[in-house]
């Protein structure tokens, strides 16, 4: 996997942790598109960043449900994914202006 794309599903699993932290892995893995192979291979690489502390829910006997929540330092490094990304779509933006309007005056 390129760094792109790891980067990218990195910010995907970060943001729609910080949204919805009490989600099952299944329903992440769904909602991001993912298989729940690849969702854990996510999980593991940023909890071993220091980006994401996995906890089960203390009160429930089912302990297999968790808590993700994001660390100060995962919370950086989403603002940081989240700057890049935005950087790159506007790159595509002005490079599909040139083209749309090149296109028209030809």
């Amino acid at each position: 996997m390129n760094k792109l794309n790891n980067d990218q599903d990195h910010f995907n699993v970060l943001r729609k942790l910080q949204k919805s932290p009490e989600s099952t892995q299944r329903e992440l893995a769904e909602d991001l598109g993912f298989s729940l192979g690849k969702l854990n291979y996510c999980l593991k690489a940023l909890r071993q960043k220091g980006l994401v502390k996995i906890s089960n829910f203390k009160k429930n006997p089912n302990k297999i449900n968790y808590f993700y929540v994001l660390t100060p330092k995962g919370i950086a490094i989403k603002t940081k994914l989240t700057v890049n990304f935005m950087k790159r779509k506007m790159l595509e933006y002005e490079e599909l202006k040139k083209e749309l309007k090149n296109k028209i005056s030809d």
